[in-house]
C-alpha cells in the first residue's frame, strides 16, 4: 500500500526538518575545570573573614608593631592560616569593632577634661 504524500505534507516535513537542523548547533556543552567553578561561586563567610584578617595584617602600622614584638609578617600570616574558623570569625568581628585611628572613647574625653581642669586650677 502506498502512502499518500501531498505537496503540503512534504513541504511541512521539510520545514520541520530545517527548523530542527537549525536548532541543533545552538546546543553546546563543554567541560569546565574546578577553577572556573570556584570562581563562579560567591565567597563564603570564612573566606571573607580570613581576607579581612589578612588585610588587617597587611597594614603598615600593624607590621611595625608586630616587628617590635618580634613577630615577622610571614609568621603572622601562617598563624592566621592555622586558626580555626571560629577564631578567625571572632578576630574579624573584633577588627570591625575597633575604632578608627585617633578616636577617643568617653573615658578618654573625661580624662583629658580632668587634666585640663587641674592645669587651670593649678595656674
Amino acid at each position: 500500500m502506498k502512502k499518500p504524500s501531498t505537496p503540503l505534507i512534504r513541504r511541512s516535513c521539510q520545514c520541520l526538518a530545517a527548523v530542527i537542523a537549525l536548532q541543533a548547533p545552538l546546543a553546546q556543552a563543554e567541560l569546565i575545570g574546578p577553577e572556573a567553578v570556584m570562581a563562579a561561586q560567591p565567597p563564603t563567610q570564612e573566606q571573607l573573614d580570613r581576607a579581612k584578617v589578612q588585610q588587617f595584617l597587611d597594614s603598615a602600622a600593624l607590621k611595625d608593631r608586630l616587628r617590635a614584638m618580634g613577630v615577622g609578617g610571614l609568621d603572622a600570616s601562617h598563624r592566621v592560616d592555622a586558626m580555626t574558623q571560629q577564631e578567625v570569625h571572632a578576630l574579624a568581628q573584633r577588627i570591625d569593632s575597633l575604632p578608627a585611628g585617633g578616636a577617643f572613647s568617653d573615658r578618654d574625653i573625661i580624662l583629658v577634661l580632668l587634666i585640663a581642669l587641674l592645669i587651670v586650677v593649678a595656674l
